[in-house]
């Protein structure tokens, strides 16, 4: 692979348990840079190599050769920030007005509060006013450490900056770092494997997706399925809204409500449920438990379910459930902290992009394609666990390349010969990052409103 280190893409294979000359078949193309401590051009390349991979697997399955993989490092890179630019029309903000990095009295920690409970649990903790001087004056008086807690105990969302050392002794880094990078179990399935008969430039068409995901990770899997013909029906709550992402993850998707706690919705869903082929999942690990569809209810429903699901800061240890995201994850793995360490800041530097949710959305979906081809050829129903401290801990042991280059500036170049005609009106798109067998991703459906589609396939 040109320009790549290839490890990531290595470790990521062997996860998948993919044989070793796929990697052969992967070549790169472009270049570019992404300013940071950490070899994150690289790692977005490889991640995305990853998915492409897989498809690449699954393609071997109808050819007489296994298919070249190609990746553009450049648009590697932009799609891992912003693949979207609105026409004449504008995003709303991507952060609430008092998320971000604040100095506590011994170090630094981020609330994170774009969600309005998660607003509302911060300042709980801080008892404090509604604006930003307000709480960087609170925050002052608190240790980083005392501050997170709170947080977390008010069912919000913080994480103190921690080096990574310091990390690798905390019990959650030790805990985390015991498992692997995608974890696969599978079992017989009891129903007969799914017919597949894929459109010459769509090798997932007939693969039908079930997704209950949001920011970031989870969508970006169920983008990239989308991208290769899967059918994706993407379920929300009534009332949850992401306004500044949307127009960037739901392309490719028809976007739903359900409310789970009725049992019309519940009705409607246990029938989607029934006839997907894969589940996509990324809330907290207990929520769909609470509601009484745990893992064993969902295999009850569909017996030959693949069932893919990530959390925050991996499925054992203290935090095992805790809430959180990329930005709170680089905070506390020591991201944050080498950032700073690295540009000799006074304050966190975090990576450019949000490319631990990124990259954990490519391992997702080479995840659920390296499990329908189980489904097909061996007729097993596969669950896969991923976490974004997991992802993390794997873009730290790289070895260190930083770059100093400035930043990609996306131009025209880089985007689709026509516009993308979404709901908030026109957009450029930028082009597709990789193609398999000389196919690229390509969307029938352009970006939507969440709530625009009726549930049910």
């Amino acid at each position: 692979m040109t320009n790549l280190s290839m490890r990531f893409l290595e470790n990521a294979l062997q996860a998948l348990q993919f044989p070793t000359d796929a990697l052969t078949r992967v070549t790169s193309e472009g270049s570019g840079e992404l300013t940071s401590a950490f070899p994150v051009a690289d790692f977005a390349a490889e991640a995305i190599a990853a998915a492409g991979v897989a498809i690449g697997e699954l393609l071997k399955m109808q050819l007489d050769r296994a298919p070249e993989v190609v990746i553009d490092r450049r648009l590697a890179s932009l799609w891992f920030g912003w693949s979207v630019q609105p026409v004449g029309w504008t995003l709303p903000a991507a952060w609430d007005t008092i998320a971000g990095d604040y100095r506590t009295r011994d170090g630094w920690i981020r609330l994170h509060t774009n969600a309005p409970h998660h607003k509302a649990a911060a300042l709980s903790a801080l008892q404090c006013a509604d604006n930003k001087s307000a709480v960087a004056g609170a925050v002052a008086g608190w240790s980083a450490e005392e501050l997170e807690t709170a947080v977390v105990e008010q069912q919000g969302c913080a994480a103190a900056m921690r080096t990574s050392d310091a990390w690798k002794a905390h019990p959650q880094g030790k805990a985390m770092a015991s498992e692997p990078l995608i974890a696969l179990s599978s079992v017989a399935a009891a129903t007969d494997p799914p017919a597949w008969q894929p459109e010459e430039a769509r090798p997932l068409a007939g693969m039908k997706v079930l997704d209950l995901t949001r920011v970031l990770a989870g969508p970006v899997a169920t983008r990239f399925l989308a991208g290769y013909g899967a059918d994706v029906l993407r379920i929300d709550p009534p009332g949850w809204d992401e306004p500044a992402l949307i127009p960037e993850v739901t392309l490719g998707k028809r976007c739903a409500r359900l409310d789970l706690e009725t049992p019309h919705g519940r009705e409607i869903f246990e029938q989607s449920l029934s006839k997907a082929d894969v589940l996509v999942h990324g809330y907290r690990p207990d929520a769909l438990d609470q509601l009484g569809y745990t893992e064993a209810a969902r295999r009850a429903i569909n017996p030959g379910l693949i069932d893919v699901s990530l959390d925050a800061y991996g499925w054992s240890g203290p935090w095992s459930g805790r809430r959180g995201f990329d930005s709170l994850v680089q905070m506390s793995s020591g991201i944050a902290h080498g950032g700073m360490q690295w540009k000799q800041a006074d304050r966190p530097v975090p990576l450019p992009v949000q490319a631990i949710d990124q990259a954990t959305g490519y391992l997702m979906a080479a995840a659920v394609v390296r499990s329908f081809i189980w489904r097909l050829t061996e007729n097993r129903a596969t669950t896969a666990r991923l976490s974004l401290a997991r992802t993390a801990q794997s873009l730290i042991d790289l070895p260190r390349t930083p770059s100093a280059a400035e930043g990609l500036t996306i131009s025209n170049g880089d985007f689709c010969a026509s516009l993308e005609q979404t709901e908030w009106g026109p957009a450029k798109r930028c082009r597709s990052p990789v193609s398999v067998n000389g196919v690229a991703l390509a969307w029938r459906l352009p970006a939507s409103r969440l709530g625009s589609a009726e549930p049910g396939w």
